[in-house]
């Protein structure tokens, strides 16, 4: 091959090289994954007493959705979010080296099962999210709730995504989560079933954004599997879990004055006293069910001047600060009404 050829080959080969290394460089790190829980596990029923079903108009509502970046430095914690996917939440999660996943499980009694006494509504939450026979009031079998939905995606996911690493979650043979590495987080009422779930199941942490309810129950100050002090919460002072001392009658049942006073974050800077009850005050327009949604990732939750998020530095707090580290105890507030009545 005459020398010129040689070169025009070189230079050749060297563009080809170049432009896939580029092209690889630019591939986003970050992935998102979804599949449907009925397609994971032949076991899946729905459950349409409690309108729990797979398919609703014609389109799938048993979605599961889940985000890594492997890109960044993992800190060998996974996000189990239980509510509605919030795809803000699980963008934030990955940027701080955490496997985020929301798993679609049988949680829609809360609008059709009233509780029966005051433990009964806490036992409706434990049986959606161990799969448990521990409520007379719903039949949700272990395939439906919570731990196994969340143990199938892993599997699914360790075989779809291995640069992932999912395995890392579940024990060598597949048969169980490893909850102690475990965030299980929520909104409203995924916010206070995480927090039912948590006393029963060991986690990592416990992060309760406008949660947890469930005012006429008493199983918040029962025992916990997992230490109090791993329990966060955060919430807007007009949500209406304020005006009906909803949210600081939960946090006081599970001790969390134990960890430092309340804090309002509008106007403190991290570590907050390194307290577990958080909220703001922050401007919502006077809408208090703004206000409900505006402490999680999305179009209700306060902006600054720039457009970044008023609550950036609260999320990365709640999912992230030392649980070891934390604030001077407190006493109970006698303003915060403790008694309320059945169905009250």
């Amino acid at each position: 091959m005459p020398a010129l050829d040689r070169v025009v080959v070189w230079a050749v080969l060297v563009a080809a090289a170049t432009t896939a290394t580029a092209a690889t460089a630019a591939e986003p790190t970050r992935r998102v994954l979804t599949a449907r829980a009925s397609q994971l596990d032949p076991r899946a029923q729905p459950h349409p007493e409690i309108d729990f079903v797979f398919e609703k108009d014609g389109k799938p509502t048993d979605l599961e959705h889940a985000s890594v970046d492997t890109a960044v430095p993992a800190r060998g914690r996974l996000m189990v979010w239980l509510m509605d996917h919030n795809a803000g939440l699980f963008e934030r999660a990955s940027a701080l080296g955490i496997h985020a996943l929301q798993p679609h499980y049988a949680n829609k009694w809360f609008a059709t099962v009233k509780p029966t006494d005051r433990l009964a509504r806490g036992l409706v939450r434990l049986e959606a999210a161990t799969g448990r026979d521990v409520s007379e009031q719903v039949a949700i079998p272990p395939a439906d709730g919570m731990m196994e939905r969340v143990r199938m995606f892993l599997r699914w996911l360790s075989q779809e995504h291995p640069a992932g690493r999912w395995e890392q979650f579940l024990s060598p043979d597949g048969a169980s989560v490893l909850w102690e590495k475990v965030i299980v987080a929520g909104s409203s009422h995924g916010a206070t079933t995480a927090a039912r779930f948590a006393m029963d199941v060991p986690v990592d942490r416990v992060v309760m954004l406008c949660g947890p309810r469930d005012q006429d129950q008493d199983w918040q100050a029962g025992p916990s599997a997992t230490a109090k002090e791993r329990f966060f919460g955060f919430s807007h002072l007009l949500d209406g879990g304020w005006s009906g001392d909803h949210y600081c009658r939960s946090w006081e049942l599970l001790g969390l004055e134990r960890f430092g006073p309340i804090v309002t974050v509008d106007d403190a800077r991290p570590p907050y006293g390194h307290s577990r009850r958080l909220v703001s005050a922050a401007d919502v327009g006077g809408d208090e069910k703004r206000a409900h949604s505006a402490v999680q990732p999305g179009k209700g939750s306060p902006r600054a001047a720039d457009g970044r998020f008023l609550y950036e530095p609260v999320w990365h707090y709640l999912l992230t600060h030392p649980v070891g580290e934390v604030g001077a105890g407190v006493p109970r507030d006698p303003a915060c009404r403790h008694d309320h009545p059945l169905g009250g």
